[in-house]
Parts: C-alpha cells; structure tokens; sequence
C-alpha cells in the first residue's frame, strides 16, 4: 500500500520510534495524525523536538479510554498501533497497568478501527514475546513464551488484534520488531544505558548479564521495516519480523561503545539490573527472510555506524541533562 496522501494514525508517536516514524510517513507524504499520551505539561514528548511537529496533528488522549479512541480514528484510513508501556523492570512491579495499556488498550484501538473502516491496521508487537530462543534464526513460527508480563501483556495483545481480523476481517498485520536502538531511546534501554554512564565519566558500567545475546536494529531502519509491513500487498492477517539477522553480547556492545569514546571500560553486575533468572531472555537473533521475500526490505544502517550515529546523538550539548545517568531508569 503505498501511504502518500492516505490520513495515517500513529500510536504513541511521542515515543522513540513513534516520533521518528511520523516524520518518516511525513516525509514520504501521508497526512499523520500522532498521538501523544495526555500529560498536564503540555508534552508532545519527542515531538516537541521534531522538525515536523508543525506539519502533522497532534492529538493528546490516552488509548485505555474507548470513547477517546473511537473519536482519534474517525477518518483514519491506516493505523500504525506503536502506544504501550515496554520497560520489563516497571512490569515486574506494576503489571495491572501493562494489562490496562498493552491489552485493553489495543482492544480500544481495533474496536475504533472496525467502527471506522480503517484500510489497514498495523500492529506493533515486541521479539521479547519469543522469550529465549529455543533456535536460531528466529522466525515467525517460533513459539511464544511469556516471561515477563511485559512480554504477557504483548502476547496478549497481538491475539486481540490478530482476533479482530479472524473474526471481523479487519484487515491487522503484526509487525514485530527486534531490539531497536538510537536517538531518543529511553536510559531504561541497555544500549543509552551504557552510553549515558560512560558519557557522564563512568568506566564501571552497572549492567544485568552481559551474557545475553540481542539482534539490535536501528531506528531508522525499523522505521522503514513498519513502512514495507505496511507494504505487503495482501499481508493482512500475517506476521512479519523486523531485525538485523544478526546478534551480538552485551557485554561485547560494552566494548564497543567503549571504543567510540576512546576510553576503556568494565561491566559492574548490579542486582537491581538484573532479571528474575527464569524471566531472562538469554538470546535474540532474527530470521527476517519473510518480510525480505514479500517487500524486499532489508536492513541499511550496519551496528557498527548506528553506534556511532547514536553516541554522537547523546554527546550533543544538553542531551545527558534529560537521561539522569546517575539513576537506575526501570
């Protein structure tokens, strides 16, 4: 499908991804309307630092309310679903705001979508509803497993969302990403995690297992993996990956980051940073081959220049004050 001037929603565009995906869709023409989760300060989030704030609607709201959704999408022909809460810590201790927000919001969404007739509805859904991998690469096919109610609450959500085009036909297609990185991620995300201590003069960086593997993307190329999702003729009711067929430890992402400072650095186990052992996701690696073979998608922006893109990003003047690197950010 191609967006140019079609009316495009995107959920939760006041996040890291979410923002740069508006001006992504912005750019190549579609009419976006984002919405920004409702606060008292007036916050667009990453928006408000985005050059095409002024181009695009703006619309503060929250997706547990079914009333506010039904209104968001009246005249929306294609949705791209990216509002939820994603720290795994905070899930631990908070999950009833998970079910509220990942599940129920997602139900709201897709009942507003049906009413309104919306063209195409893509949902995002996370590689942590994989739990670890029981193979690599990982494809479509892979069981789910729960291990975290972050993780629950995700599953639960692509169900909803894949119920509504079974029993409906609204037309859904679930995107799921693998670990996304770069400008504007939270410091609850391992890689600003890292960054952030380092930046702030730190050489020992608290960190969880060091051990674990991830298939790291970034930003820019998830960004472009949501637009080809949306792409795939006849991809409704479908399941596409979005990664870099690759994988790499955390503690090895240390060092290289390390290295884009100049400086050398060792990883502090911190017990706070560290998962419940059966809640750890031990390895990550994507098979993208499906969306490859249906849009001919394909990763651009290798780790090793997104690194660089994304220190250079935290190093600009007044990018630390934000992060609070002193904090364990759950």
């Amino acid at each position: 499908m191609q967006l140019a001037n079609l009316r495009v929603l995107v959920s939760g565009a006041d996040g890291f991804i979410g923002s740069q995906l508006v001006e992504h869709l912005a750019v190549a023409g579609a009419r976006v309307r984002a919405l920004a989760y409702y606060n008292s300060f007036n916050s667009w989030g990453w928006l408000d630092e985005s050059p095409i704030r002024n181009e695009v609607e703006v619309v503060s709201g929250d997706i547990r309310d079914a009333h506010f959704c039904h209104g968001l999408l009246r005249d929306i022909e294609v949705v791209f679903h990216l509002a939820a809460l994603i720290p795994i810590p905070y899930s631990y201790a908070a999950p009833d705001s998970f079910v509220d927000t990942n599940i129920r919001g997602t139900l709201h969404l897709c009942q507003a979508a049906r009413s309104a007739g919306v063209r195409l509805f893509v949902h995002t859904s996370t590689s942590e509803v994989y739990g670890s991998a029981r193979y690599v690469p990982i494809d479509e096919a892979h069981p789910l497993t729960p291990q975290s109610p972050y993780s629950a609450t995700k599953i639960g959500a692509d169900a909803v969302a894949q119920s509504f085009f079974y029993a409906f036909g609204l037309p859904v297609v679930v995107a799921r990403p693998f670990n996304t990185y770069g400008p504007r991620q939270s410091a609850r995300a391992v890689i600003p995690t890292i960054i952030t201590q380092l930046a702030s003069g730190r050489r020992d960086v608290e960190l969880g297992d060091v051990r674990t593997t991830r298939d790291f993307t970034f930003v820019e190329d998830t960004c472009r993996g949501l637009v080809a999702v949306a792409s795939v003729e006849q991809g409704a009711g479908e399941v596409y990956n979005i990664g870099s067929n690759s994988e790499i430890s955390i503690g090895d992402v240390l060092k290289m980051i390390a290295a884009e400072f100049g400086v050398e650095a060792r990883s502090v186990e911190s017990a706070e940073r560290l998962r419940p052992a059966a809640s750890e996701v031990h390895r990550l690696r994507c098979d993208g081959s499906k969306l490859e073979k249906a849009s001919g998608f394909r990763p651009q922006v290798s780790f090793k220049d997104g690194l660089a893109r994304t220190v250079a990003w935290f190093r600009e003047p007044g990018r630390l004050e934000r992060y609070k690197s002193y904090l364990y950010n759950v």
